[in-house]
């Protein structure tokens, strides 16, 4: 099994780390966030992995190099200019197989395994993780109809909506809809995908997921990985 892993991104919300130093290299633990990434693959049986790089990709290629540190096949694919987060995959001319796609700055417990074969059950084209969320509006939230008047009067609603992830189970009949050599996002795939009547999915992962994009966001996986370690590696404890 295959997965393709978008670390070409610049980072700049994580400025000024990020500004002569790959975010995927950026330390959690004592290891890079992209190593424990590529780690948690290799424990669920994922052993060829694509590397999507850009930005500062010499320091990447040269701390990964062939994977073999790491019991799995590292491969590159280099973009020349950024190609958002769908375009790189149209540079891959090899993928012929279900294949997964995620972000090179995720801190999950994602069980990956289960996460392709509930795509696989479903039949559908690009399964895409999710993560319900809740906000907290804390103040009174004033509906009104067509003529300004109030028609409700909610006082500090909790609104629930679903996130992604990050993470997508792909079919490679996806890369028809990825158009070549411009700059082409996941969420304009998905919604080529379903103007063209393919079946789209959600996972809901009901475990930990962290999106590491703010220097709080990076604290705060710090603080996660050194209570979850264990769990987020696999590792046995005592």
């Amino acid at each position: 099994m295959r997965a393709v892993i978008l670390a070409g991104g610049r980072g700049t919300r994580l400025a000024p780390y990020t500004a002569a130093f790959p975010k995927s290299l950026m330390p959690i633990g004592e290891m890079p966030i992209l190593e424990l990434l590529i780690r948690q693959l290799q424990r669920y049986g994922i052993g060829q992995i694509t590397l999507a790089v850009g930005h500062l990709a010499e320091l990447i290629m040269a701390y990964f190099g062939d994977g073999t540190k790491f019991g799995v096949e590292i491969q590159y694919s280099r973009e020349e200019r950024a190609l958002g987060t769908a375009g790189p995959l149209g540079l891959l001319a090899d993928l012929d197989e279900r294949f997964l796609v995620m972000n090179g700055d995720l801190l999950t417990d994602l069980d990956f395994r289960a996460f392709l074969e509930w795509h696989r059950e479903q039949g559908a084209m690009a399964t895409i993780g999710i993560y319900e969320r809740e906000v907290l509006i804390d103040l009174g939230v004033i509906r009104l109809d067509g003529s300004n008047r109030i028609s409700d009067y909610i006082e500090k609603p909790v609104y629930r909506y679903h996130a992604s992830i990050g993470v997508y189970a792909l079919e490679p009949a996806v890369l028809k809809c990825i158009p070549p050599g411009r700059p082409f996002d996941l969420p304009d795939l998905v919604r080529a995908l379903l103007a063209r009547g393919h079946g789209v999915v959600g996972y809901l992962h009901r475990g930990y997921w962290l999106d590491i994009g703010r220097r709080e966001d990076y604290e705060q996986a710090q603080a996660d990985f050194g209570r979850m370690r264990a769990r987020l590696l696999g590792e046995t404890v005592g």
